[in-house]
């Protein structure tokens, strides 16, 4: 496809994003369905400048003074830096597929647009709703926590221990740049795409289909990390959806002990048993809905809840749904989440842990949620979490983290802290360069 066909089409994907409630990946499928002449090159093209608009889509809406599709489609291949305005307009003169030209009062905003005058939520990239929020990250420019957000994200891969050393895998991933990840010594990663350029399918590989890895966030992996599940302990994860962290847990575990996977959407915990056979776990039982209620209370010795949350920790990957959440949507939220966090307390032994986890970095969903939790739940205390972090990356060298987007300066291991809150911590794109996870250990007192 030529650059005008491109733009056009990325023009009307906005356009229909306005009006659907589908994610973004069903819109785009839809559209190649519909055009199937669009090879898969073009495709990723399309798909890089509708995800990089959404992704910034308040401060190129502002530096463009107008927030339509059309005038988004041009901002959002400006900012890529590959063209100025003038080259633009050459490559696209006389092209009777492109969307018509920008208009004067247009060209002129962009030229003069300073993002640094703008709202704050504007400069941040978040819904202005949200800003409340945002604001109570503890000690931290919540504009720029937003910015970062609002970056392509690296790949992050997870080395399987059952079958497989991190050497060994990135030796066989070398073609696609994998470099080590300081803060857990399985973790590798695939720095995020630049221009047009788009992630590898990791998938195909030999060492994929082997179980030799998983594609799973850094943050992801620390926080299964911090559960501190040990070989021989009874386990649950009550939210497991596809299993990403089940898998963590058993490979830390090193396949003994027990693990119960549970999930109330069985189409979430579909893919778990595929993922369990190709990574040779042998001590997880998958608890279909009827088995839930069998399983003895006061029993495990840690019951991590991965709860529902808005998501609002990976808007990197799915920039369309920030603009999707509503305040409606995190009161549904906020509610599913205090019914998961007394259903699994209740499994919990005495001296046990409960992990609480939600890849958010809204203050609602996550200490607002435990401070009303021990308020109902005297027998439990939150672990100190500046402790157990340290005691988490105690492990491996002092290579530098990676970046994970935005292209911040790689630090020391030692030097890598999340942001400790009242109850928790909180990972993040800017803080902990992996995507925006909140993690609280809350401790139950001993029979």
């Amino acid at each position: 496809m030529r650059l005008g066909g491109v733009l056009q089409a990325v023009t009307e994907i906005l356009a229909a994003a306005e009006i659907s409630r589908q994610p973004m990946a069903e819109i785009l499928k839809d559209w190649a369905a519909g055009h199937r002449f669009a090879g898969a090159k073009d495709r990723a093209f399309i798909g890089n400048i509708v995800y990089d608009a959404l992704r910034r889509r308040n401060s190129l809406s502002y530096k463009m003074g107008d927030n339509k599709p059309q005038a988004l489609a041009y901002a959002a291949l400006l900012a890529q830096g590959a063209y100025n305005i003038p080259a633009l307009e050459r490559l696209l003169s006389g092209d009777k597929f492109a969307p018509p030209p920008l208009t004067a009062a247009q060209k002129q905003a962009w030229a003069g647009g300073a993002i640094k005058s703008a709202p704050p939520a504007v400069q941040a990239d978040i819904p202005q709703w949200c800003a409340a929020s945002f604001a109570k990250i503890p000690g931290a420019d919540w504009v720029a926590e937003g910015q970062a957000l609002s970056e392509r994200a690296p790949l992050d891969l997870r080395v399987n221990s059952l079958k497989a050393e991190r050497q060994q895998v990135q030796e066989r991933l070398a073609p696609f740049g994998s470099v080590p990840v300081a803060l857990t010594p399985w973790a590798l990663r695939i720095a995020a795409p630049s221009g047009v350029g788009r992630h590898p399918n990791l998938q195909l590989e030999p060492a994929f289909q082997q179980g030799w890895f998983e594609v799973q966030d850094c943050g992801s992996q620390m926080a299964a990390h911090l559960c501190a599940a040990r070989p021989g302990e009874q386990v649950l994860d009550y939210c497991a959806g596809g299993g990403g962290k089940v898998l963590a847990l058993a490979a830390e575990m090193q396949n003994s002990g027990q693990i119960y996977a549970h999930d109330r959407d069985k189409a979430r915990l579909a893919p778990i048993f595929a993922r369990l056979s190709r990574a040779g776990v042998r001590n997880v039982q998958v608890c279909n809905e009827s088995r839930r209620l069998a399983l003895p209370t006061g029993t495990m010795d840690c019951v991590l809840l991965d709860a529902p949350c808005t998501g609002s920790g990976t808007w990197r990957r799915f920039p369309d749904a920030k603009w999707r959440l509503t305040p409606e949507i995190l009161a549904q939220k906020l509610a599913e989440q205090r019914q998961v966090l007394a259903a699994g307390a209740d499994f919990v032994r005495p001296g046990g842990r409960l992990v609480y986890v939600t890849c958010s970095l809204l203050y609602e969903e996550n200490d607002a949620q435990i401070r009303h939790f021990l308020r109902r739940n005297s027998n439990f205390k939150p672990v100190n979490m500046r402790a157990r972090w340290a005691a988490a990356i105690a492990f491996g060298s002092g290579a530098a983290l990676p970046p994970g987007g935005g292209g911040a300066e790689p630090r020391r291991r030692d030097k890598i802290l999340p942001h400790f809150t009242p109850y928790g911590l909180l990972l993040s794109p800017r803080q902990t360069a992996t995507d925006g996870f909140f993690v609280a250990v809350l401790a139950k007192a001993a029979a």
